[in-house]
């Protein structure tokens, strides 16, 4: 008797410690300093530069408008019709070149650059060949939206596309759905794509540190994973109430046989 009721305090032990903790389930812990003390995050954004497959959107205003309309999309009166098709549809993909064609100035290299450069490119080529100081010519080049993936433990698994400047980590995950209990938020893991290849990062969503991190902001084209948590392949539950249900079945049970046994 003694080592059956040794082995369902074991085993009940085991349930209570397959639930999940607190801290597993907290976003942005201060894991370091005191809990009151003020901490100033530094921005670790660098400027994004253009790569292979990335659709940028391409407008040029002057002073008489006639003159530049052959380099802007026929329907730019109308810029709230469906937006990411638009973009796809009016925008200049970069090729596996690196390149853009442009209607009048022909083939323009944009891979490794920022947006802020490509405009110079593109009003200097405009300057050199076609236009004046005079015709005040302005350019302006944005990336056509900001699309990465989600996958894994998340609400709504899927592709998004944000027409936003910058996207942090909790923006991103929470526009497909947020991470469930289940999800590991100590290991998510942003799949980037870089020239020579891609590489995988890790993000700890528990620690306020994250914030620092030079992966904090994603970048068009990242792929978000989220690993599930080992508690939701024991099937123990999930959160304290499940796992107690749990353990109350299981001692049923297991006393219910040893009555039954013993007589």
């Amino acid at each position: 008797m003694n080592r059956v009721l040794l082995a369902i305090a074991l085993f009940s032990i085991s349930l209570l410690t397959s639930c999940i903790p607190h801290k597993d389930i907290v976003y942005l812990q201060n894991k370091n300093t005191a809990t009151d003390s003020l901490q100033m995050m530094v921005e670790q954004q660098k400027p994004y530069r253009v790569q292979i497959n990335d659709i940028l959107n391409v407008r040029v205003k002057s002073i008489d408008q006639n003159t530049v309309s052959i380099l802007n999309p026929i329907g730019e009166g109308n810029l709230s019709a469906s937006s990411s098709e638009r973009a796809y549809f009016d925008g200049f993909t970069v090729d596996v070149h690196g390149n853009i064609r442009i209607p009048t100035l022909g083939m323009i290299n944009v891979l490794g650059f920022t947006t802020e450069e490509i405009e110079k490119m593109i009003e200097a080529k405009l300057l050199d060949e076609q236009f004046k100081e005079t015709a005040n010519i302005f350019v302006t080049v944005k990336l056509a939206g900001l699309r990465f993936s989600a996958n894994g433990e998340v609400g709504s698994p899927g592709t998004q596309v944000l027409f936003q400047e910058r996207v942090n980590i909790f923006q991103a995950i929470a526009n497909v759905g947020e991470i469930p209990i289940t999800g590991d938020r100590k290991d998510v893991m942003v799949i980037r794509q870089y020239p020579q290849g891609q590489q995988i990062h890790h993000l700890d969503l528990t620690d306020v540190n994250v914030m620092n991190s030079p992966y904090y902001y994603i970048q068009p084209n990242d792929m978000i994973y989220v690993k599930p948590l080992k508690q939701k392949t024991w099937g123990t539950g999930i959160t304290g109430r499940e796992t107690l249900a749990t353990l109350v079945s299981v001692i049923g049970i297991l006393t219910t046989t040893i009555l039954l046994i013993t007589r």
